[in-house]
């Protein structure tokens, strides 16, 4: 039923009648492109509207936004495929029906990859894409929230392939010794060897990751460097309070100048492990070669092999 425009009579509008297909769309269940997610669903089936519209050719734009139509849609039948996720987001619908979804919108710039996946497609953040080439980033200060994040991927990959190999590229000025040693005994702990690479620098708790990676598969770029240095920490309270967490502070300085001793390839003396870490001690990626905390200075992608 149409209501009229500026008095024209109904009789007047002559309608002519048309069928417009609206292309296939996918299921509302994903990402709106410009408003709050809604419910994630595992069905991505596209769902077929046709639309029936009567067009006024002699009505002007103004009454011809006013007409009201009658709507139908027909849907096909949805199935339901899980898919395994490798801590993946999922796509917006297509503007287009023969182009790949907008990315997901993130607080933060974040690269996103869009892959075609069967007859849809699939966004990953770059970070995600990677972990399914079994790449870990390690990005910044080692804190808790951090540390939990590398676990559990560890973990993961481990879980999803014993054997293999991980990577893990830090670029970390250190962090939190607790948090770090979360990281350093999951690396030692799980089946699958764990590769390190440092790009940018590996300082403080980060040269001991670096270092901690397996053995003859710690990697530096060129132009990285490495900085070892001994435990800081501070505390206030009373005095007994204050004896016991420094005493705790120098039990923390020699289990960790431990871990470098065991995992250093050049022998060096703990008095001689002490007396580097004493102060800040800087070193660029052929100085820690030959210190020994890492195995090879990598040019290009093809020196890593197999440890990639």
């Amino acid at each position: 039923m149409f209501k009229s425009c500026e008095g024209s009579p109904p009789s007047e509008l002559a309608p002519e009648s048309r069928n417009i297909v609206i292309p296939p769309i996918l299921h509302p269940s994903i990402h709106q492109a410009d408003g709050p997610p809604r419910q994630q669903a595992h069905n991505t089936q596209p769902i077929t509207a046709t639309m029936t519209i009567n067009l006024l050719p002699r009505l002007s734009a103004r009454c011809a936004l006013k007409t009201i139509s009658k709507t139908t849609c027909a849907a096909a039948p949805l199935t339901t495929t899980p898919t395994r996720s490798f801590f993946s987001a999922p796509p917006y619908p297509p503007t287009n029906r023969d182009m790949p979804p907008h990315p997901p919108r993130a607080a933060m710039p974040m690269p996103f990859v869009t892959e075609t996946v069967g007859g849809g497609w699939h966004t990953y953040d770059i970070f995600s894409r990677l972990l399914k080439e079994r790449i870990i980033c390690l990005n910044g200060e080692v804190d808790e929230t951090i540390s939990a994040s590398i676990v559990a991927q560890l973990l993961f990959l481990e879980a999803d392939a014993p054997q293999k190999p991980i990577s893990l590229y830090i670029n970390s000025p250190g962090g939190m010794v607790t948090a770090g040693l979360a990281i350093y005994d999951t690396m030692t702990y799980i089946r699958s060897p764990v590769s390190t690479i440092c790009m940018g620098q590996a300082a403080s708790m980060g040269s001991l990751l670096l270092c901690g990676g397996a053995e003859g598969q710690r990697y530096t770029l060129p132009h990285s460097r490495i900085m070892i240095h001994q435990v800081s920490g501070g505390y206030q309270g009373q005095a007994s309070d204050i004896a016991i967490h420094a005493k705790e502070i120098l039990r923390v300085r020699e289990q960790l100048n431990e871990i470098y001793l065991r995992h250093l390839t050049k022998k060096h003396t703990m008095e001689e492990i002490q007396k580097y870490m004493e102060r800040d001690y800087f070193m660029s990626a052929k100085e820690a070669l030959e210190f020994g905390i890492v195995d090879k200075i990598l040019e290009r992608r093809e020196q890593v092999g197999e440890g990639r």
